[in-house]
C-alpha cells in the first residue's frame, strides 16, 4: 500500500515551480521584516527625545540609555521565541537584566515607541502587553497573582503612562491614554482616560481626565483620592450643622408661643 502526500500528488515540474516561487519571494519576505524591525527600533530611539527633556545628543541616547538597550534587546529575544528557539531568548533576557536592571521575558509583547525611562527594577511578565508610545518608569511591574497558566498578565493600552514603583498585577485591561500613579497598586481594569492612584488603586475618572495624549509628564495632576473623600465628608458635615440650624430658629419661636400660654 503505497502512502499518498500532498507532495506525492504532484508533478515534478509542479513541485519544482512551488519551490521556485516560495525561492523568489524569500528574500522579499525577509527584506519587509527587516525594513518593519527597522522602522520599529526608530520609534524607539525617536520617542526618547519626546519624552525625555535631558536627551540632547543621538550617541548618549545610543550608548547612556538603559531602556532603550533593554527594549532591543527584547526585539531580539522575543522574535528567536517567537521562531520556537529555546534557552537563547531566556539567555538574552537575562543578559540584559544583568546590564541594564531591567528584566522582560521574552514571551512579552511590546508595542512600537515604548519608553522605559531610567528602568532599574522594571519587571514586564511573560504574557503581558504594552500598547504602542507607553511610558514606563524605574521599579514598575507588570505581574500575575498566582501560578495560572495562560494569559495573567496585564495588557496595556496605548499612550499610557505608568509611574515609578506602581504595581498593577493579574490579567487586568488599562485602557489608552490612562495615568497610573507612582506607588499604585493596581488590581482592576483602568477605564480609558482615567486615573488609578492609591494602594490598592482607585479609578479616579470624573475628578481626573488624563492628558496623556498632550502632556505625559505632567505628573502634578494626579489627585489626592484620600483628600477627595475627607473634604467629601466635611461638606456634608458643614450641609446637615446648617440644616440643624435652620431646624433650630424655626422651633425657638413656637417654644416661647408656648410658655406664653401656660402662663
Amino acid at each position: 500500500m503505497r502512502l499518498s502526500s500532498p507532495l506525492s500528488r504532484l508533478s515534478p515540474f509542479a513541485f519544482a515551480a512551488n519551490w521556485s516561487k516560495s525561492c523568489s519571494q524569500w528574500p522579499q519576505q525577509r527584506i519587509q521584516e527587516l525594513t518593519a524591525a527597522f522602522r520599529l527600533i526608530q520609534a524607539d530611539f525617536q520617542i526618547i527625545f519626546d519624552r525625555d527633556p535631558a536627551a540632547r545628543h543621538w550617541l548618549e541616547v545610543l550608548v547612556c540609555y538603559p531602556g532603550f538597550h533593554a527594549i532591543l534587546l527584547h526585539r531580539l529575544a522575543h522574535w528567536l521565541h517567537q521562531q520556537g528557539v529555546i534557552f537563547f531568548p531566556r539567555l538574552i533576557s537575562h543578559i540584559g537584566r544583568l546590564f541594564t536592571g531591567i528584566e522582560i521575558h521574552p514571551g512579552a509583547t511590546l508595542g512600537q515607541g515604548v519608553f522605559i525611562d531610567h528602568g532599574m527594577g522594571v519587571v514586564i511578565g511573560e504574557t503581558a502587553i504594552v500598547g504602542n508610545y507607553t511610558l514606563i518608569y524605574q521599579g514598575v511591574t507588570l505581574g500575575g497573582t498566582g501560578k495560572e497558566v495562560g494569559k495573567r498578565h496585564p495588557t496595556v493600552g496605548h499612550h499610557v503612562v505608568i509611574g515609578a514603583g506602581a504595581k498593577v498585577l493579574g490579567n487586568i485591561e488599562i485602557g489608552d491614554y490612562a495615568r497610573i500613579g507612582a506607588g499604585s497598586v493596581v488590581l482592576k481594569p483602568v477605564p480609558t482616560k482615567c486615573t488609578a492612584v492609591g494602594a490598592p488603586s482607585r479609578n479616579i475618572c470624573n475628578l481626573c481626565r488624563t492628558n496623556t495624549q498632550t502632556s505625559p509628564l505632567e505628573h502634578g495632576q494626579l489627585p489626592d483620592a484620600e483628600a477627595i473623600a475627607i473634604r467629601t465628608l466635611l461638606n456634608r458635615i458643614e450641609q446637615l450643622e446648617a440644616q440643624v440650624a435652620q431646624l433650630q430658629q424655626t422651633q425657638e419661636p413656637v417654644a416661647l408661643d408656648r410658655e406664653f400660654v401656660r402662663q
